[in-house]
């Protein structure tokens, strides 16, 4: 977090007061100390015994107090030096891609082994039926299974800042820009993660998504917002955390 954003603690007790929490309250809901968490308001971070302590203290403080936990780990982890490394949209569904194709290999296994041991089957049960002699293994053959074809090839759109919010009305389109570099996390309306990760100043990032997207601004004063087409400009003021769900309409 930079000098003009409000500092881990404060943000944490400014959340829990608009909550209408007291510390005592948060206490008994995370089992964290009370002395812990007035340490922790006060950016005191020495009581937690080493970083991976005070990184869960602080996810399970913001839960409570209706804060995003992952933009607050993540601001946590800038102010101590340790960022993790951002995830791009394009690597987890390039994954997704991967897997769906290894379990159509992993089927037509199946579908095969499952023939063999049929046409042992049959032919044992004529062997011990004495006509094995009158049988020819040539002959059998399996009932046709389902047919298995493979997946069409993905074709990637031409452009998808242009192929527009017109595809479906029940589409969501949200374009951020940063104006500096920013912290940003996305996810659609099943919560699943879009996106998380910086953008680095004049870098834009556009997500599609049905129903919804949920985003969180850690600065929301350094990004500009696109949706549908619709400039929505800033979320926010600088250095504030800003939680918006944008829809179709």
């Amino acid at each position: 977090m930079d000098g003009r954003s409000e500092s881990i603690g404060s943000v944490l007790a400014r959340a829990r007061r608009s909550a209408g929490l007291t510390v005592g309250q948060v206490s008994a809901r995370t089992r964290i100390r009370e002395s812990l968490i007035h340490a922790l308001e006060r950016d005191d971070f020495s009581l937690c015994g080493g970083d991976f302590y005070g990184r869960g203290h602080v996810r399970n403080i913001a839960k409570v107090v209706g804060l995003d936990p992952e933009a607050v780990v993540q601001a946590y982890d800038e102010a101590n030096g340790g960022s993790p490394a951002p995830v791009r949209a394009s690597a987890v569904f390039q994954a997704d891609r991967r897997i769906r194709l290894r379990e159509r290999r992993s089927l037509n296994w199946s579908m095969a082994l499952a023939i063999a041991l049929g046409i042992a089957v049959v032919f044992g049960v004529v062997r011990l039926m004495g006509g094995a002699g009158d049988v020819n293994v040539a002959d059998i053959r399996p009932a046709p299974g389902p047919k298995v074809s493979a997946p069409p090839p993905a074709v990637p759109p031409r452009n998808a800042a242009a192929a527009g919010p017109a595809q479906s009305s029940e589409t969501v389109v949200v374009r951020v820009k940063a104006r500096k570099e920013a912290q940003v996390t996305a996810r659609d309306a099943k919560g699943r993660k879009i996106f998380s990760g910086r953008l680095k100043e004049g870098a834009s990032a556009t997500w599609r998504a049905k129903s919804e997207i949920r985003v969180v601004f850690a600065d929301a004063g350094a990004v500009s917002v696109h949706v549908n087409g619709k400039d929505l400009g800033v979320p926010g003021a600088e250095g504030e955390i800003v939680r918006r769900t944008y829809r179709p309409r």
